[in-house]
């Protein structure tokens, strides 16, 4: 048998991994939607919404806004093409989502709380199975 065989994954990291690239275009969605949305696009939004895009966020949220979606999507490519970097990708976007979502509940009145909890939640688990798989030698 050779070493390749043995550090094959198995059918649920390749789900699981689909999944996650799919949660981080969404995010990258969302990121692009805020940039690129218009005021006449905004105007059709419910309330809430209107108000939260309207708000003048700093030149560094939007920053780290970029990095935490965009660095989520490279770290799930990484996995998909089963490269150790991953992991470091998916620290990088921990960090800057967790201070984008930390920004965003504190500074944005009435925000809904869950979300920006679980976006923190998916990114730890995104490390832990990335640190998991560098264990076992399916990402090298």
């Amino acid at each position: 048998m050779t070493d390749n065989s043995t550090n094959k994954p198995p059918v649920w990291f390749w789900i699981v991994s689909v999944l996650a690239l799919i949660w981080n275009l969404l995010g990258v969605g969302a990121y692009l939607s805020r940039h690129f949305m218009t005021d006449e696009m905004i105007a059709e939004l419910e309330p809430q919404l209107q108000f939260e895009m309207a708000y003048e966020h700093p030149a560094w949220y939007t920053a780290i806004f970029a990095i935490a979606v965009f660095g989520g999507v490279l770290g799930c490519l990484g996995l998909l093409l089963r490269k150790k970097w991953a992991y470091l990708l998916f620290i990088v976007s921990f960090l800057c989502a967790t201070a984008q979502q930390i920004y965003y509940v504190m500074e944005v009145e009435g925000t809904d709380k869950v979300m920006p909890i679980m976006i923190v939640i998916v990114c730890l688990f995104l490390i832990w199975f990335s640190k998991m798989a560098r264990s076992k030698t399916w990402i090298k």
